[in-house]
């Protein structure tokens, strides 16, 4: 009987009624005093940490650049291009000045159609320099997806590679291309650099402010239909001085972190270039992931720190092509898991495979300008969250769960949603009060759509997210619970359920998955694997085999996708 999963359940109290389960709002200024009126409001166990005044995001994250100006910043996994600090210097600087010189002004959005690659921090900071909102889009979207956004966002300008040129070029908006001579109806980004150089300096003194916006990040938030959360200077740097709490004075200019999560993401332009920029460290850029190509960097670059998402780390785990590679040559001090839930199993088998590597978990949301609960201190032992969960609540945030039939916040050890309180928190939903009303309280609390609660000893765990509850003859099931266990199962590579519609109970348990090679088990044999570890209501119903699950590029399951797919087969077996 396997006993543990994702999903944590708090020790039973017989005086607290559980709570139904789920609902959304929030706002954007330290609230402090506020929670005096709240009965269960949670604070870090950590010690207040200064947030600077009068400084934007790019001037933060450069301070003290020019003692570390020919140490590398960006390095490509691939090609092997680097760009020093003196080079990140340098080009945010005069590509400001050439966006200015264009006739960007402050608050106009850009949109940013590029893969990973060593200039994409330059080219955030420029934008963000000239006084202008970086909006990160997803190179690999349709063109009718990134068409969406540009017009969203109100756009005034794109910066894009050649590649990625034919989907924007039909947007009706000045573009420039990072790596190509010349295009036909493009601006080039060497030669507007250079014309920055000889310009002169009357048009480019527009201030910029830290309570300016500065990124425009684009989010499903709680109802599934993207949409633009603003974020400022203010937002931005009051996160990194959180999340960057515990990095002790030594560690500046140590540390070598992956680059692989798409900097597109919140997570990636904040949560790994930005924080590494602040430390001085150097990031291995990578565009996508390709385990030999993977392995390789992490060994020749000596990476110490990779944050990564459960997929890459059960590649890491179950994959034979990892045997073919000296892992004893890995410098690898630890890894960040953050996005989608890791199952305990794997944490385990990832453990068993690389002693040694610290395995953090974290929490963040693109509303709270990215990560929001995390280990702790590294360097301490005693002050390290449990295995498990997602982390203890970082400095300058407060915390609570709430119940969402009466709103009101529960005691520790009792789910409910998830709700914080910070300078983190975004201004709201670009050009959607609604959505901004529904997702912002009066009292500046955000509701994450996250379920989740609080031990005793301060760890957060998260139960499941809230749209994703599957509501089986009124039982609620979590479907990373059921996830967590079909991994455990020899022949599993992969497995993501999701609901389908069921007129008796409303929905059923429907699990997607993909076997290893050569594996013979039936859709039987695999209810019947999880009818043997879960109660009743528990059971997966429908059982479909598949050659790979959708995700996210930050590793997040498509379960919309996979929903759709299934009620199609169902719907055309019903026919035939």
């Amino acid at each position: 009987m396997i006993t543990t999963s994702h999903v944590f359940l708090p020790p039973y109290k017989a005086h607290v009624n559980p709570p139904l389960f789920i609902h959304i709002y929030n706002m954007g200024t330290y609230l402090h005093n506020l929670a005096q009126d709240e009965e269960h409001v949670f604070q870090s166990r950590f010690p207040a940490v200064p947030v600077p005044d009068n400084i934007t995001l790019p001037e933060f994250v450069l301070q003290n650049a020019e003692l570390y100006a020919n140490k590398v910043a960006f390095v490509e996994a691939v090609t092997g291009k680097e760009v020093t600090y003196s080079d990140v210097v340098r080009d945010t600087r005069r590509f400001s000045k050439a966006l200015r010189s264009l006739g960007v002004r402050k608050g106009h959005v850009i949109i940013v159609v590029l893969p990973n690659v060593a200039e994409y921090a330059i080219v955030a900071l420029g934008i963000m320099t000239a006084g202008g909102v970086f909006s990160g889009a997803n190179p690999a979207a349709h063109v009718s997806e990134i068409k969406k956004q540009v017009e969203a966002a109100e756009a005034k300008l794109i910066v894009t590679n050649g590649s990625n040129y034919e989907k924007v070029k039909g947007l009706g908006l000045p573009v420039i291309i990072l790596d190509e001579e010349h295009i036909e109806g493009s601006m080039n980004w060497n030669k507007l650099l250079e014309a920055a150089d000889k310009a002169g300096t009357s048009f480019f003194n527009e201030d910029v402010h830290q309570n300016d916006l500065c990124a425009l990040p684009f989010s499903s938030g709680t109802t599934g239909l993207s949409k633009g959360v603003m974020l400022t200077h203010r937002n931005l740097v009051a996160n990194l001085c959180s999340t960057l709490f515990s990095v002790k004075p030594e560690m500046v200019g140590q540390v070598t972190t992956l680059g692989l999560i798409p900097f597109f993401h919140i997570y990636g332009i904040t949560g790994i270039c930005c924080a590494t920029l602040r430390n001085k460290g150097k990031v291995v850029v990578m565009g996508r992931f390709e385990l030999r190509t993977f392995l390789n960097a992490m060994i020749t670059q000596e990476v110490t720190f990779a944050p990564i998402v459960p997929p890459i780390i059960l590649q890491l785990v179950k994959n034979p092509v990892v045997e073919e590679f000296d892992l004893t040559k890995l410098k690898l001090r630890a890894i960040m898991s953050a996005a989608a839930p890791l199952a305990p199993e794997l944490l385990t088998a990832f453990e068993n495979k690389f002693p040694g590597v610290q395995v953090q978990e974290a929490y963040g949301l693109t509303e709270h300008s990215c990560i929001t609960l995390t280990l702790g201190d590294p360097e301490d032992g005693s002050r390290i969250a449990k295995k498990n969960s997602v982390g203890f609540i970082l400095p300058n945030l407060e915390v609570k769960f709430i119940d969402p039939e009466t709103g009101r916040s529960l005691p520790k050890n009792t789910p409910g949603e998830i709700c914080v309180r910070s300078q983190c928190v975004m201004q709201g939903y670009y050009n959607n009060k609604e959505e901004t009303a529904r997702t912002i309280d009066k009292k500046g609390w955000l509701h994450t759509g996250d379920i989740g609660f609080i031990d005793d000893q301060d760890n957060v765990f998260i139960v499941d997210r809230i749209k994703e509850l599957i509501k089986y003859k009124g039982f609620q099931v979590a479907p990373a619970e059921i996830e967590a266990i079909l991994l455990t199962h020899p022949s599993i590579e992969d497995a993501a359920v999701v609901p389908l519609p069921d007129e008796e109970a409303g929905e059923i348990p429907a699990a997607s998955i993909v076997m290893s090679q050569g594996a013979k088990e039936s859709e039987e044999d695999i209810k019947n694997y999880i009818a043997s570890n879960v109660a009743h209501y528990k059971k997966v119903r429908v059982v479909h085999f598949v050659d790979t699950i959708p995700k996210s590029p930050s590793g997040k399951i498509m379960r919309r996708l996979i929903r759709e797919k299934m009620v199609e087969k169902m719907r055309a077996k019903l026919h035939s």
